[in-house]
């Protein structure tokens, strides 16, 4: 028996398609014609001739009227096992009017041979339509219902957090789960305490000690919040009660992830990112549209994850032809097999090339002509940088440098080049690397409005720091740490860092994009910065351990070039204020196109030869504030 109750339950869950509509109308006209029927048996002692004229016209009129009033009302629309007292009500009123007008029809035409018991007639023809209709609907909730709860027992039972009009919505979509069973929701408003919403009751809890009772009194399994900004919320409240009493922490997709009930597939359990982000910023997504759409946009570094997430956001903005250049080939492959999957209409070319390769990235300006150019391509890592320098210098700036000629040689409308905020007075040679990259930049960019060379390029670089969840970054570098059983390793526990999500950064770029008039950096608001071992902490509690008992974090020193606190990028006195409250525009020394042109040149002939210590000691006089930490290049700093 309990078998056959589960295999009802899958199939009720699973269910996609509904009753034809049709089928529905069909059902409802015979009932309500028959509910006619068993009235005039009901006034004529249960003796009914249908030979009768006036009888058989009451028959006729309680088809075609029920077809016409039903039809006209929509009632066989409604999904009947998710019926609401709107759609219920619906009924009724449809119910009222079939009454009214056959009332009417009856009397105009066939009242005399009613003997007047036509109004009594048409009274119980009304009451036992509304009950045979409407009693049919709510019997049928009330079946659906009984058997779903038959099977929550095998359900994971969790806690819905909040009680706004989402988290309503989520608990009526978990309703029809094959996973999941909602038992209560949470508010962390007193003033709810007791109430009910939808039928279950709303539960606060005072301290850590009254929530431990309660998820072992009613075997919590989880707490669902609506969206990771509402768990940010609770980040040291009801998320850290959670990670101590081993009830999994929970989020919801978004509210367009549609279905009857929500596979166990979308609902994931919070992550170190969620807590991490702020609240979504807003953009002007009309705008970004209107600037990108019906374009050829390039990428570089298009595989990367900044870039592949600027990928995923341009196929929304209906691009002409999104151009991916990277030298990856099996990200590019993913990339690529992800696009073709969710963007199916999208015209998009993978192109394999390195921006140290100038025959090569050249091709790709010749062949797709691109207006829109979104440099991406970049050595990012700090320590390897301050092994390999020269590498550096070839790709972040070098290769900046063959982007941005080749921006002005083909015409390009705007190159917006990723830069971070270790160009920031930079302690170690990426950093530098990046900020030789603006400084050639905005020297082109300069060179063009003084007229020193013709070009119609806007150039817009785009500054902010450590994005969560990128390739090599710390939160993928913990997890795997965390996973094998620790330590976990922090360089230092004074050591804190900025952090923004890869989407939002790449809104940010986006918008900054849109605002430019050019030849601008524009630095983000990043936040308050976060201490890396608080991270580590936080991140091995949601892993379900105890920090320094189960899992050990240890200190290993800083490495090459680091810097315990990167420079704050947004701050008032190094910038000025844009019409988004989120970005400004970083102050910064300008440069002439004849001063760059022959130290780059020389530069990149050091470069090329491996010439490390000349290559250093030449990016320290073009940056000169440009300081070695922690490096065998302090010594350059030394005065000789």
């Amino acid at each position: 028996m309990r078998y056959s109750i589960h295999s009802i339950c899958d199939r009720l869950c699973e269910r996609k398609k509904y009753v034809n509509s049709w089928t529905v109308l069909f059902v409802d006209i015979l009932l309500s014609v028959g509910s006619s029927f068993v009235a005039l048996l009901f006034v004529n002692n249960f003796i009914v001739d249908l030979s009768r004229n006036a009888y058989l016209f009451v028959i006729v009129g309680s088809f075609l009227i029920s077809l016409l009033v039903f039809m006209a009302l929509g009632v066989n629309k409604n999904i009947i096992r998710h019926a609401t007292i709107k759609s219920i009500g619906k009924m009724g009123v449809a119910i009222f009017f079939k009454e009214m007008l056959l009332l009417g029809l009856v009397s105009l035409v066939v009242s005399r041979m009613f003997n007047n018991h036509a109004f009594a007639c048409f009274l119980v023809d009304f009451l036992v339509t509304t009950v045979v209709l409407i009693g049919f609907r709510v019997m049928l909730v009330l079946v659906y219902d009984l058997v779903i709860s038959l099977y929550r027992s095998s359900k994971t039972r969790v806690l819905v957090y909040g009680t706004d009009d989402k988290s309503v919505a989520l608990k009526k979509r978990m309703h029809t789960s094959k996973h999941y069973h909602v038992v209560g929701f949470v508010n962390p408003d007193k003033r709810l305490k007791s109430y009910s919403i939808s039928e279950l009751p709303v539960y606060y809890f005072e301290d850590e000690a009254n929530f431990a009772c309660f998820v072992k009194k009613y075997n919590i399994n989880g707490l669902l919040f609506p969206s990771p900004e509402t768990a940010q919320r609770e980040a040291e409240g009801l998320v850290r009660y959670c990670q101590a009493y081993g009830v999994k922490n929970l989020v919801a997709p978004p509210i367009n992830v549609l279905g009857d009930g929500l596979k166990k597939t979308v609902i994931r359990e919070i992550r170190i990112e969620d807590l991490l982000g702020r609240e979504e910023i807003e953009i002007n997504t009309k705008e970004i549209e209107a600037n990108f759409a019906g374009k050829v946009v390039m990428v570089t570094g298009a595989a990367g994850s900044i870039g592949s997430e600027l990928c995923r956001q341009l196929a929304t903005f209906g691009v002409a032809h999104l151009v991916l250049f990277d030298n990856a080939e099996t990200p590019m492959h993913e990339l690529r097999l992800e696009l073709e999957r969710n963007f199916s209409s999208l015209k998009f070319t993978p192109f394999i090339g390195d921006v140290r390769q100038k025959e090569r990235l050249q091709g790709a300006f010749e062949k797709f002509h691109p207006q829109v150019v979104f440099h991406a391509a970049a050595y990012k890592h700090v320590p390897l940088m301050e092994e390999n320098p020269c590498e550096a210098v070839r790709v972040n700036v070098v290769g900046s440098r063959l982007v941005a000629d080749f921006c002005v040689e083909y015409g390009v409308d705007m190159m917006v080049m990723i830069s971070t905020d270790k160009a920031v007075n930079p302690t170690n040679v990426m950093g530098a690397s990046k900020r030789l990259a603006e400084i050639y930049v905005q020297s082109l960019g300069l060179a063009m409005e003084r007229g020193e060379i013709r070009g119609k390029t806007r150039f817009v670089t785009t500054r902010f720091g450590n994005v969560l969840g990128s390739n090599g970054s710390v939160i993928p570098y913990f997890r795997k740490q965390i996973e094998q059983g620790g330590p976990v390793t922090v360089t230092d526990p004074r050591i804190t860092r900025f952090f923004m999500t890869i989407p939002e950064a790449c809104r940010l770029v986006m918008n900054a994009a849109t605002m430019s008039t050019g030849n601008q950096i524009f630095v983000f608001d990043m936040g308050d910065p976060v201490k890396i071992v608080d991270l580590a902490e936080r991140m091995i509690r949601l892993a379900g351990y105890t920090p320094n008992e189960d899992i050990k974090i240890k200190f290993i020193g800083l490495r090459p070039g680091e810097k315990l606190y990167e420079e704050v990028l947004s701050n008032e006195e190094n910038t000025v204020p844009t019409g988004h409250d989120k970005i400004r525009v970083a102050k910064v020394r300008e440069y002439k196109r004849k001063e760059v042109l022959e130290t780059y040149d020389k530069l990149a002939e050091l470069a090329l030869a491996v010439k490390v210590e000349d290559s250093v000691r030449l990016m320290k006089q073009v940056v000169p504030e440009f300081k070695s930490r922690n490096s065998e290049f302090e010594k350059l700093d030394k005065k000789e």
